[in-house]
């Protein structure tokens, strides 16, 4: 730690060149202290200079600029946070997980590249935070949001402001006129232990783990609570740039980004070929525990700019890119009970309570069983010793029971004949592997929850606000049955619920007038038709162009739209020929829900389309859902149920009936290389892209 040596010469007659030696300063010492980890005055030192700006801007505010070192305690409550549209999308990583996926992944690199050598990669640590995107203009920071969902996310600038690792302007000569830096927020793991104790000292409740931490302090809407909240910022790859040459390396752009006084992991290297990769992998393996901060894997990138260009993407992730996680983490617990939930389709799924286990960073006390044969697959029984496995932010699930430690008083689990929250029968259909309530949305209160707060969801109608907790309320209490009597609610039912004050259900309120503007293929996804997903509500909504058109359709054309067969034509069929359905459409209407009629929906190429999946047992990298994103992404559908229509079966081990009945019938069998293969065919061999990992140095055309 070295004194500051420019305190002797600072002016002291001329407050405002004193006023910027103190912003200089302090801005200095920020750096040393949050990037470098250097801290170049010791803390009383630094108070005393901030204390003085403080009074200096106090006295002559219009002192106070942007880039002031007091603007980072944090400013008055905003009311909600603003979308910001990215100009550069905000892409997704594929996944790898052993080394062969990485040996495929950089052979693939180099067929690609048509490269004699072996290639140069980039390698760092995929960090456990929140994807942020930071605009500088002209070397100010004017602007912060979060990834969101790629294309769109949250103004959260004034929280970023707080955070004394990021620069509010940048530093040396070499400062381009436009600049989206591309990085992770997080928080260190002794931060988190810090903040769990003031939370405990406090009588609050503690967070689950540094990253939902990290997530709940920057989108605070009191920037006040995020300056409180120890976070930190590493920048790792770019979007829009604007007045200078974009680096010819991404390990270029990292050292740029020092210069320009941004935050930059040490942890990173400039590798050759797949051992260098996996050699770079077990290296980070064996220190993981001793780093600072949380990881989960780490990303290796084309260390060439132009060379990635070349690669380009697919679907929504870079052929130059790949993010090697770290195995799944899996500890033992005891079954305790297992009981049913009810989803908002009415899916009956078992679902195992457990003696509280630490595991993939949280504490596990319940975890997915999925459906009755999936339990007698596994053979779980109440009171069994299990393997519980957590990746990420994957649900906890049941891998398998250990047969040697059950007790003598183990018990089997027996499904219900009716369902737990409104007494209806459960009924299960033969082709299905689900279960299912058949009260629907009016008799089963759990059902009307899960549709109103799929309705109110991101993806769908973006209502922001109404959380899970508020929507129980209000259908507990009765004041809302269907999403139509969401646009009814007043101040006074709000503002009378536990822990909403009148500030709060204003904004639900603002939220909800906000949300009646949208698009018609959120409006379809957001009724919650059975078996139409996001990409099926995009598909109708560009085939019909209207409402009314989607309405009248019969079953001949609904199976004319993309990606649409028998069962999903029937379902929609069945939605939108129910009275019930019909008037809540009228009321959502007439509530002032409207969307441009006939706007498009870009549809990307689907050369599985027509194509018939089933997935079984166990794959070995792959999740079922990873699978089948994977398969709908090139155009392929998945069904639960093997039949002559069927295409491929894709089985894992410990696969059952479903692969005799496939291997009865003829149809072709897939295992997980076969699918991978056969999507590298068609043009779709990225592995599924997540929405937990935010690219960066893709995308790197210049404006």
């Amino acid at each position: 730690m070295q004194a500051d040596l420019h305190s002797a010469s600072a002016p002291d007659n001329d407050w405002r060149a004193r006023a910027a030696w103190l912003t200089a300063a302090l801005n200095r010492h920020n750096h040393a202290y949050y990037v470098l980890d250097d801290p170049s005055v010791p803390d009383a030192e630094y108070d005393k200079l901030f204390q003085e700006l403080q009074a200096l801007e106090a006295a002559h505010p219009e002192l106070q600029g942007s880039d002031s070192p007091t603007q980072r305690v944090g400013g008055k409550p905003l009311p909600q946070f603003e979308q910001v549209r990215h100009s550069i999308p905000m892409l997704s990583l594929g996944n790898g997980f052993d080394d062969d996926d990485i040996v495929a992944f950089d052979k693939r690199v180099s067929d690609a590249l048509g490269l004699v050598p072996e290639v140069d990669y980039a390698c760092e640590l995929k960090f456990d935070g929140l994807a942020i995107n930071l605009r500088y203009e002209d070397g100010v920071l004017v602007e912060a949001a979060t990834r969101g969902d790629g294309s769109t996310g949250e103004n959260v600038t004034a929280n970023i402001r707080t955070i004394r690792a990021i620069p509010l302007r940048l530093h040396g000569d070499r400062v381009p006129r436009v600049l989206d830096v591309r990085g992770e927020v997080l928080m260190y793991k002794d931060d988190f232990a810090r903040l769990n104790q003031r939370q405990r000292d406090a009588g609050l409740k503690e967070f689950a783990n540094p990253r939902n931490a990290a997530a709940g302090s920057l989108r605070q809407l009191d920037s006040r609570i995020t300056a409180q909240r120890a976070l930190r910022f590493f920048a790792y790859g770019i979007g829009m740039l604007e007045g200078v040459d974009m680096p010819p390396s991404h390990s270029a752009l990292l050292d740029w980004y020092m210069a320009l006084g941004l935050p930059v992991c040490k942890e990173r290297a400039v590798v050759t070929g797949a051992a260098g990769l996996l050699e770079f992998f077990r290296d980070i393996g064996v220190r993981r525990s001793q780093l600072p901060y949380e990881i989960d894997g780490v990303v290796y990138k084309v260390n060439r700019l132009d060379q990635q260009l070349q690669l380009g993407f697919v679907s929504r992730a870079p052929r130059f890119a790949l993010a090697h996680k770290f195995p799944a983490q899996e500890a033992l617990t005891v079954v305790q009970e297992i009981e049913v939930q009810v989803g908002r389709t009415g899916a009956i799924t078992p679902v195992a309570r457990l003696a509280p286990v630490f595991v993939g960073g949280v504490t596990v006390t319940n975890a997915t069983l999925h459906n009755e044969d999936e339990v007698r697959r596994k053979d779980i029984r109440i009171g069994d010793t299990v393997i519980v496995r957590r990746a990420g932010d994957v649900i906890p699930e049941v891998v398998a029971c250990v047969p040697e430690s059950r007790p003598a008083d183990a018990r089997e689990f027996v499904m219900p004949v009716a369902c737990p929250v409104c007494g209806s029968e459960i009924v299960r259909l033969e082709d299905e592997s689900i279960a299912r309530c058949s009260g629907g949305w009016i008799k089963c209160s759990a059902q009307r929850k899960g549709g109103l707060q799929h309705f109110a969801s991101r993806r769908a109608m973006d209502i922001e606000g109404l959380g899970d907790q508020l929507i129980e309320q209000l259908v507990d209490k009765q004041v809302i049955t269907t999403p139509a009597d969401l646009y009814r609610l007043g101040l006074t039912a709000l503002a009378e619920l536990d822990r909403m004050a009148e500030k709060s259900a204003q904004n639900v309120l603002a939220a909800l007038e906000k949300s009646k503007s949208t698009t018609l293929a959120r409006f379809i996804y957001g009724l919650g038709i059975r078996h139409v997903g996001e990409a099926t509500a995009k598909e109708l909504a560009r085939h019909f162009g209207n409402l009314d058109a989607l309405l009248a359709a019969t079953e001949e054309q609904l199976l004319e739209v993309a990606d649409i067969g028998p069962v999903v034509a029937r379902s929609v069929l069945a939605f939108f020929t129910d009275p019930l359905n019909l008037e809540l459409v009228e009321q959502l209407r007439a509530a002032g829900i409207h969307w441009d009629e006939g706007a498009g929906v870009e549809i990307k190429p689907r050369p599985l389309l027509g194509n018939i999946f089933v997935l079984t047992g166990t794959l070995p990298t792959l999740s079922r859902d990873e699978a089948a994103q994977m398969i709908e992404a090139a155009g392929g559908k998945v069904s639960g149920s093997v039949s002559k229509k069927t295409t491929y079966v894709v089985a894992g081990s410990d696969a059952g009936s479903k692969l005799a009945k496939a291997e009865s019938l003829g149809v072709s069998i897939l295992d997980e290389a076969g699918l991978l293969a056969l999507l590298h065919t068609a043009g779709m061999d990225a592995a599924p892209a997540t929405d937990d990992v935010a690219i960066e140095t893709s995308d790197l055309e210049k404006p």
